[in-house]
């Protein structure tokens, strides 16, 4: 099974029990840095996340997936865990996390060039399944969201 794989499968498993806690699930990375492996679990909320929140979140997550990983089915091996904030500069993936920040700075960063550069920093105007618009010190730009690599919030502006 595939790092993104399990990453879903985790994100499945996990957010019934984080929404009961009345915290939001940004995100679940599985990725390998050196010889360790890592779970990472992004949690956010209305007044912000404290090292309380992650440690509940994290004591929760930690027995449920041991729960559903008896027979090794879910990770190939051991993980460290950790439980954060996805940050102030967070990365915007799902569609709500583009609506919630309209009218806020953001660095978009491409595959590929788009008009000759591949990122673009401005006032986050407008979005839909096609297209972000941005406002930049000098012009607008729509982008198209297929040659978007990665949206962050950005406080550079």
């Amino acid at each position: 099974m595939g790092k993104e794989n399990i990453a879903a499968r985790v994100m499945m498993i996990i957010s019934p029990v984080i929404q009961e806690l009345g915290i939001e699930l940004v995100d679940v990375e599985y990725l390998k840095e050196g010889s360790e492996w890592y779970l990472r679990i992004f949690i956010d909320q209305e007044n912000g996340i404290g090292l309380n929140e992650c440690e509940k979140v994290s004591r929760r997550v930690d027995k449920l997936l041991d729960e559903h990983d008896q027979n090794n089915t879910l990770f190939p091996g051991s993980y460290i865990l950790e439980v954060s904030s996805p940050g102030l500069t967070r990365a915007l993936k799902k569609e709500k996390d583009f609506l919630k920040n309209l009218g806020k700075s953001v660095m978009v960063k491409m595959y590929t060039p788009y008009n000759g550069k591949k990122e673009y920093e401005g006032i986050l105007l407008a979005c839909d399944a096609e297209m972000l618009k941005l406002k930049g010190e000098k012009e607008e730009v729509v982008i198209p969201r297929k040659l978007i690599s990665v949206v962050h919030l950005s406080f550079n502006l």
